[in-house]
């Protein structure tokens, strides 16, 4: 499957933004989705914004509804998170995500499980001060 490399994670004070950008090679097949999830220390991963194959339909855990915006760049094949009003709870390492056939493993409010994901990056850390 194809390789996910993220980008642009950091130290932020709460109210700021941050922009992830996630490069992606080329898929086999094209996924159903791509997407973000994160994992905070201690807690289970959780899935915080997806976007379909039609790049219109989109999905955003609750508590980011509002403040974070995922799109992609099918001419620089680079997925985008905009996180903006962060919070110190939005702190932890964010992983872009792929999924090739449905459901969208990503858009759900239980626990993420990695082992449905047909591929994701390294991660980036988001470190949000209150």
């Amino acid at each position: 499957q194809g390789q996910l490399t993220e980008s642009g994670g950091g130290s932020v004070q709460a109210g700021g933004s941050l922009r992830l950008s996630c490069k992606f090679s080329v898929f086999q097949y094209s996924p159903y989705c791509m997407g973000w999830f994160r994992q905070a220390p201690g807690k289970d991963p959780e899935g915080v914004a997806a976007l379909y194959r039609s790049g219109t339909r989109t999905y955003y855990a609750d508590s980011v509804t509002g403040r974070f915006t995922v799109s992609r760049d099918d001419a620089k094949m680079t997925l985008y998170l905009e996180m903006s009003s962060l919070k110190s709870e939005d702190t932890g390492m964010y992983y872009c995500a792929a999924v090739v056939d449905p459901p969208c493993v990503l858009a759900t409010s239980n626990t993420l499980k990695r082992n449905a994901l047909d591929a994701w990056g390294q991660g980036t850390l988001v470190t949000v001060s209150s």
